[in-house]
């Protein structure tokens, strides 16, 4: 069945996310390694992406964590360093789906504040149909509720709808609600799966 609509994960799908990397470079893959066994960096932005306050969930961490305090804070003082940069193929795939016409969302974990900050670097995150935040929603994948408000607020049947992203767990949750899904590792395959799904051609896929 033809989708009807295309949905992009964002971080690591359009926007490459890679926190350890941003810390290898600035304090050395020892420390990093260190901070990240100790601190639940990665449990922290899922508060900040459940809805919690950008700025002060980061730095109540790094006051718990006085040892890695100035590296933590740079979580948010330098967060764009964290996730850039922009993969130009799913950028132009974006693009092209749109100039054909065909309906483009965004569900992505993210907060409210760093999801701001991102779109002031990025403004093609404004050119969603329909971008679903999930601070902005209270709830982040690959919990079923997230897909269950993407459906409502659409009106599309889940077999109409194809997600992209790179964490297996929201793709089996978004699968077993009917929708059609592709583990994204790269942009060339998401390129011949829509063309696949008769959505672009090899021109347009290039």
């Amino acid at each position: 069945m033809q989708p009807h609509a295309v949905i992009f994960d964002i971080g690591n799908v359009l926007i490459e996310w890679q926190p350890e990397r941003f810390y290898d470079a600035e304090i050395g893959e020892a420390r990093r390694r260190a901070m990240f066994a100790a601190v639940d960096l990665h449990g922290m932005n899922d508060e900040v992406d459940r809805g919690a306050d950008f700025r002060e969930t980061i730095y109540a961490t790094a006051e718990r964590h006085p040892e890695f305090r100035d590296e933590i804070r740079m979580w948010h003082d330098r967060w764009i360093e964290l996730a850039q940069p922009v993969i130009p193929q799913s950028l132009r795939l974006m693009q092209a789906l749109q100039a054909r016409g065909v309906p483009v969302f965004a569900l992505t974990n993210f907060g409210i504040g760093s999801f701001e900050v991102a779109r002031g670097h990025y403004p093609f995150l404004e050119a969603f149909d329909r971008a679903f935040v999930s601070g902005h929603m209270g709830v982040i994948k690959p919990e079923p509720e997230i897909y269950a408000m993407v459906e409502a607020e659409t009106g599309l049947a889940p077999e109409r709808l194809i997600f992209t992203d790179d964490r297996a767990e929201n793709l089996a949750a978004a699968a077993a609600r009917g929708w059609q899904t592709h583990h994204f590792t790269g942009p060339a395959g998401w390129a011949r799966r829509l063309v696949a799904a008769g959505l672009l051609d090899d021109r347009e896929a290039a």
